[in-house]
This record gives C-alpha cells, sequence and structure tokens, in this order.
C-alpha cells in the first residue's frame, strides 16, 4: 500500500476541470515523480493533497487513513510536508532561523520533545547548507533557497515530502547536490512526491512516473516506460530524447 495515495482526485473551478479523477500513490523509499505541461494541474493536486484546497470528488489517504477532510494542519501532524513553486520563506530571518521557525511549529503543535538547536544543526548539515547558516535568506540564490525550503519541511519530522518545482533556478553543481540529498533522504524511508521541470532530474531519480495533461493522468510508469510512451511524447516530451 503507498504511504500516500489519491483515488478519483477531481478539482473543479465552476465550468473548468483542475484535477480529472487522479489515482496516485507515493510509497515508502521511493521517489515518484509528477511531471506534464504547465496549467496541467500539478500543483492544484499538491494543493489538494495538503488541504489547501477541498476536491470537487475523490479522497486522498496516509497510511491507508482517508485524510480528505483533514485541516492542513491535522495532515502536517500526520507527517504530510511541502514545498512551493513559489519560494515561501522569511527573507528577512537567516537560513538557520527559517529552519527554526518549522522547530517550533512543530513543538508547540504535537508537544514533541525535541532540542530544536541540535536538530537545525544536523538538518543544515544534511541539506548542505551549514556555510550559509548565519546569513539571510535574501543574501543567498535562489537555488540555495529551495534548499532552504527542504530543510524547513524537513524539520517537521515528515513521512511525506511534496516537493513543487524545488530545482527551480539552481546551477548544474547545485541540482547535482540535490539529487544526491533526495536520494539519501529516499534511502532513509521518506515518501517523496517531486514535480519538476527538469526532465533529466526526474528521469534519473524517480522510480514511477505520472505525467498529467488537461488535469488527467496520460501516463504512468517507470522513467523508460514514460520516455517510450507516444502520448507523453505528443503531449509533453516531444521528440527529443531525454538523457
Amino acid at each position: 500500500m503507498p504511504l500516500l495515495e489519491t483515488r478519483g482526485v477531481t478539482v473543479r473551478f465552476g465550468g473548468n476541470t483542475a484535477v480529472d479523477q487522479v489515482s496516485i500513490g507515493a510509497e515508502e523509499g521511493r521517489i515518484t515523480g509528477l511531471i506534464g505541461p504547465n496549467g496541467a494541474g500539478k500543483t492544484t493536486l499538491f494543493n489538494t493533497i495538503t488541504g489547501l484546497q477541498k476536491p470537487t470528488e475523490g479522497r486522498v489517504l496516509i497510511d491507508g487513513t482517508d485524510i480528505t477532510k483533514l485541516p492542513p494542519a491535522k495532515r502536517a501532524k500526520l507527517g504530510l510536508a511541502r514545498t512551493f513553486q513559489q519560494l515561501e520563506l522569511f527573507l528577512s530571518l537567516s537560513v538557520r532561523d527559517n529552519v527554526k521557525v518549522a522547530g517550533d511549529i512543530l513543538r508547540a503543535t504535537t508537544r514533541k520533545r525535541i532540542d530544536i538547536d541540535k536538530e537545525t544543526d544536523r538538518i543544515l548539515e544534511l541539506t548542505g547548507l551549514a556555510d550559509v547558516a548565519d546569513r539571510d535568506v535574501s543574501d543567498i540564490p535562489t537555488g540555495r533557497a529551495r534548499v532552504v525550503e527542504v530543510a524547513r519541511a524537513l524539520m517537521t519530522s515528515p513521512r511525506v515530502l511534496l516537493l513543487d518545482e524545488p530545482a527551480s533556478g539552481q546551477t548544474e553543481q547545485e541540482t547535482e547536490a540535490f539529487a544526491g540529498l533526495l536520494s539519501g533522504l529516499a534511502d532513509d524511508g521518506l515518501a517523496i512526491c517531486l514535480v519538476e521541470h527538469d526532465l533529466p532530474l526526474v528521469m534519473k531519480l524517480c522510480a514511477t512516473i505520472h505525467v498529467l495533461d488537461y488535469g488527467a493522468v496520460i501516463a504512468s510508469g517507470t522513467p523508460q516506460e514514460i520516455q517510450r510512451s507516444p502520448e507523453v511524447i505528443a503531449a509533453y516530451i516531444g521528440t527529443e530524447e531525454v538523457a
């Protein structure tokens, strides 16, 4: 059973269907990719999974438990965390303080007894941010700021991590390091669902990929199967081979 699962999730805005009967899953210890053209419904699906958007139809489950009607905070308590397509950071705070904020919230909402300073240092080291820990987020490159968002999400001790275009703005070297980080997190048992337009990164990291077009899943499979799919080639990848 997938740790995270959507079953027939549909989201309509008036007469427009943004997400159409989407059933996907994310498993522990694996990275699942979600790709498709702009406007395909990927972020709307993430919003529905995390409780920011109510589905018109369908269900969202974590570890077999239906969470469709739970508010975002309660979903977070069950181990669901995400990053956003647009950076959602406190730009005037340091990298360290941005990460610590999540620890403070975790302790306040769950009453978990954690050493926030110690855990912050561990996560900064894990994510390769220790060298910029005391710099304001506004003073670091966008690519590193993307990693700060991941570090902050990790501070909540998630079981499922949703990443919305996390490699946007990263240099080639930063993307390579980021790929190593995500692989390590998956190896430690985290279920990761990745929305990303960097197709070589997706093909390298993901065990399973789902392709959305006009809100519906048009293909699901391994990277090799996705690259050979005529429907995916026509809708998204094009004729250029993806390495």
